[in-house]
């Protein structure tokens, strides 16, 4: 049967077993959960250093891990579901659940409670942690190190705007596949902006164009829109502020933008570029 490679952990020669029976494969395996052990882990299509990265998982994130065989694990991560290959150095045995999400653009790890002190390590936007302790200033992690307290949430806690946890991330640079402040793309701008706000996102923009919202009808005039609904071209997606004001990480840019819809529709047609595919609106009004 056919499947997409990003989402279906099978290949001819291997394959997750909950799959015997759906797909081909040589050999079938039961996946080993593991959870990403830095700030932020590559995942590519192939296992080699030098090939594009599909997306990236953050600190704290669990998957399920396939195989492991050269310094790569050929895992599925569990949040959005996405098939590719991990460092095993970025990997670890998955601990105790997470208890809160990093909410800032980044945050530092100390090696005690004390911010004078070189950070051991660096977390985005979205990590998940395991909180021990609790103090007024940091909290302890149970994998080891020091946060500022004040820059985590509980997992419970969502945030109320998608759109202005998007807004942090203005002239964030482009980068494809990426999802931090370091560097996003537009569908990962979008999802990592939904998850904050409890939302489940696909990775990519095509499945995210099937999965979020309702269409809206597409006016020659841009009208009718309001803050929260996604724009899509084919392989592009961008998040509108206002009711004529985009949002989105964009290879003309290079960096997350803020611009007018009519500009950036106009702009792409000019080079040729594909029309606005859908308008989807994610909420009801309130």
């Amino acid at each position: 049967m056919p499947f997409d490679r990003r989402l279906t952990p099978a290949r001819p020669d291997l394959a997750a077993a909950h799959l015997r029976g759906q797909v081909e494969a040589d050999e079938f395996v039961e996946g080993v959960r593991v959870s990403i052990r830095t700030g932020l882990a590559d995942l590519r299509p192939e296992p080699a250093p030098d090939v594009s990265i599909d997306t990236q998982a953050l600190y704290g994130e669990t998957a399920l891990l396939y195989e492991d065989r050269e310094g790569f694990g050929w895992v599925q991560l569990e949040r959005d579901g996405y098939v590719g290959y991990l460092s095993m150095a970025e990997i670890g045995a998955a601990g105790n659940a997470a208890s809160h999400r990093v909410k800032v653009n980044r945050s530092f790890i100390y090696p005690a409670p004390n911010m004078k002190l070189p950070p051991i390590g660096a977390l985005p936007l979205g990590a998940r942690v395991g909180v021990v302790e609790a103090g007024d200033s940091f909290a302890r992690l149970g994998e080891g190190g020091f946060v500022f307290a004040a820059h985590l949430s509980p997992i419970e806690e969502k945030e109320s705007d998608f759109v202005a946890v998007a807004e942090k991330l203005l002239h964030t640079p482009y980068l494809w596949g990426g999802k931090s402040s370091l560097g996003l793309d537009c569908s990962g701008l979008v999802q990592i902006a939904l998850d904050a706000a409890g939302v489940k996102s696909p990775r990519d923009t095509d499945l995210q164009e099937k999965a979020l919202g309702h269409a809206l009808p597409i006016n020659e005039d841009l009208s009718g829109l309001r803050r929260g609904d996604l724009v899509f071209w084919r392989g592009h997606v961008g998040i509108m502020r206002d009711a004529e004001t985009l949002l989105h990480a964009n290879a003309h840019h290079m960096m997350v933008a803020s611009e007018t819809l009519r500009h950036a529709r106009d702009r792409i047609l000019a080079k040729a570029g594909p029309p606005i595919s859908s308008i989807r609106r994610l909420f009801p009004a309130v």
